[in-house]
């Protein structure tokens, strides 16, 4: 066999491998997806697999006529942006100058943040330390925690560390101050990590809820993820007696929880295509290093 022939036959199973692996994590969301396109009669049934049966939007008709998922959806958008802005400027802020070896205190600064990802006070103290600050009940308590995460701010170190010092060395020359060497050449020429790192600050937080489980007690704070946390937690034989769909037909459990999953999913998803470009690049840092 020539080598044309091995590396096209290599080149064909790795696809075929890739293109299997795609399928089997796609599978489980498709099939949530059929079910909440679904009719009750083919959910109760189980005649739903990857293809939705006897297609109809009942169950969406209802999700979108709870006011408190429409509220929900909104304040966890709000929070989402809020944090990722405030952790990607934090966590810019903090890596910058632990990229400046003359910086005193530098090593045991990072030894800190290392150690942080290792050990933590617990849920207890971070709770009581919640409280004392009077955030209960209180949207900050959902961001200030984890304003920044000590992975990402390695990441971001370790990116920033691979761009040539003779471009900070000649801003600094024609008399830019730190700060506009940092605006004007170290932010531009790291887009494809911060998109990244957004993203990730991003999806972490539209994905979380232990926080408000702990925190937070008011319904117009809870975000999607804890409405469906809840809507999975309730007694299913009440929940089919309370809804009801406009027409009066009753609406399967299942039905319903496929549509607010799809429902709580879909967002975060429609912001992927605008940070693809840098996302894979971005990805790769720290993989090789030159």
């Amino acid at each position: 066999m020539s080598e044309r022939t091995a590396n096209r036959t290599f080149d064909i199973v790795t696809t075929v491998l890739v293109a299997v692996a795609v399928l089997l994590c796609l599978a489980p969301f498709i099939h949530i997806l059929s079910i909440s396109f679904s009719s009750n009669r083919a959910i109760t049934s189980g005649e739903v697999t990857l293809f939705p049966v006897e297609f109809n939007l009942q169950a969406y008709g209802k999700v979108f006529a709870d006011m408190s998922m429409i509220r929900s959806l909104g304040f966890t958008v709000l929070l989402t942006v809020i944090t990722t802005v405030l952790s990607m400027l934090m966590t810019i802020i903090a890596a910058y100058p632990l990229t400046k070896k003359n910086l005193k205190g530098r090593k045991t600064m990072m030894f800190i943040i290392v150690v942080t990802m290792f050990f933590s006070g617990g849920i207890i103290p971070e709770y009581i330390l919640v409280r004392d600050l009077h955030l209960l009940n209180n949207m900050w308590s959902l961001i200030l925690p984890g304003l920044i995460s000590p992975f990402y701010l390695i990441i971001l170190i370790s990116f920033f560390n691979g761009i040539p010092e003779s471009l900070g060395e000649a801003a600094e020359i024609d008399g830019t101050s730190q700060f506009g060497t940092l605006i004007r050449i170290v932010l531009p020429l790291s887009l494809p990590v911060l998109a990244t790192l957004s993203l990730f600050y991003g999806v972490g937080r539209w994905n979380g809820f232990q926080d408000t489980l702990m925190y937070i007690q008011n319904p117009d704070l809870f975000p999607l993820q804890l409405k469906l946390y809840q809507m999975i937690q309730n007694n299913m034989v009440s929940e089919l007696t309370r809804l009801e769909g406009a027409s009066g037909a009753r609406i399967t459990p299942e039905g319903l929880k496929a549509a607010s999953v799809i429902f709580a999913t879909v967002p975060i998803l429609l912001v992927y295509p605008w940070l693809q470009r840098y996302f894979v690049s971005g990805v790769m840092v720290g993989a090789v290093k030159g």
